[in-house]
């Protein structure tokens, strides 16, 4: 392998100015970034990381936790997406990325804070965990960079999906569809689900609809088996919804079994919308109703603030990041408003 001395008499530079060119710096051109990067790579030159280390003061080590309840780890369809984002952006500055695992072989646990020390990571991306677990505390406490995904948290960036803006388009749009009895299976207790529910509720009362108590049930996210037991709950009601809006979208194909168990079809005879726009989704009979998340923007989005309290943490402005969704409209929501006119 080739020196950065080599590197530097091959494209006719100094040293200092290769060092420059492969770190993306500003003083130097984008014409003479682009010839060192070109023979960098002709010549198979790649940067000591030893001694990037020492002389940055970094590991360009990022750790990653990340742990939900379901214990769906990176099958997760969702934070998969972020994560497989986050990775890309970070390796483009020539940082990787390591999990850290939530639980220990050694006979005492080191918590959360204590691993990140142990491998020096520059950084912390915290996503998809109980954020009131202590040690998830501590090491948002500490003076370790670090940015969440989905959480906001005093004196932490947190990069979050805009879930009130999305759940008042989704229920504006199920509204505009001509249903008047609308129900919100929510997932369990979070500030993701706390800022859905309010907007729900908000955007219900500022269309003028009534929703009764049980048209507002409680289903962990990702949870077939809830959404297929509040689904029947809502469909044994005197009065049941003609729509049921599901915590998420593969919570939703739970409640779909429940409908079809009944003999029901979606959405002749009731209408679902889910949330997250997984891609399967998009491959179901009927397409399903969803607002996207832009998991894409989220990711990379993290990656680039995290990487800014890394490298540049005095001009790297404390503050959340609110990432629009869109809605898919898919084909789960049956247009009623022809059927109301008539009973009127």
């Amino acid at each position: 392998m080739i020196s950065i001395r080599e590197l530097a008499a091959a494209c006719g530079v100094s040293i200092s100015t290769v060092s420059k060119a492969l770190n993306n710096q500003k003083d130097v051109s984008e014409k003479t970034r682009e010839r060192v990067r070109k023979k960098a790579e002709e010549l198979g030159y790649f940067p000591n990381s030893a001694a990037k280390a020492l002389k940055t003061s970094r590991t360009q080590n990022i750790g990653v936790l990340f742990a939900d309840e379901a214990h769906s780890g990176l099958t997760h369809d969702f934070f998969s997406h972020v994560l497989d984002s986050f990775k890309r952006t970070i390796e483009e500055h020539d940082y990787d990325m390591t999990m850290i695992n939530c639980s220990s072989g050694r006979a005492r646990n080191m918590t959360y804070l204590e691993k990140a020390r142990s491998r020096s990571f520059d950084g912390i991306i915290i996503a998809c965990i109980d954020f009131a677990d202590p040690q998830v505390r501590e090491l948002l406490d500490s003076d370790i960079p670090v940015v969440m995904i989905d959480y906001l948290y005093d004196g932490r960036i947190g990069v979050c999906s805009d879930n009130v803006g999305g759940m008042r388009e989704l229920v504006e749009y199920v509204y505009g569809m001509g249903h008047r009895k609308i129900a919100y299976i929510h997932g369990a207790d979070s500030s993701v689900t706390k800022a859905r529910l309010s907007s729900f509720l908000v955007t219900s009362e500022e269309l003028g609809l009534h929703v009764p108590e049980e048209y507002v049930l409680e289903g962990a996210y990702r949870s077939t088996d809830d959404a297929y037991r509040m689904t029947m709950k809502l469909l044994d009601l005197p009065d049941p919804p003609t729509c049921i809006l599901y915590p998420d979208d593969f919570a939703s194909f739970g409640g779909i079994n429940a409908i079809r168990e009944r003999g029901m079809d979606i959405p002749a005879d009731i209408s679902i919308a889910g949330y997250d726009g997984i891609r399967i989704g998009r491959h179901v009979v009927p397409q399903l109703t969803t607002i996207r998340q832009d998991t894409e923007a989220i990711g990379s989005t993290a990656a680039e603030k995290l990487i800014g309290l890394i490298e540049s943490p005095r001009t790297t402005i404390i503050q959340p990041v609110t990432i629009p969704g869109t809605l898919y409209e898919g084909s789960s929501v049956r247009d009623i408003r022809e059927d109301a006119q008539k009973r009127t």
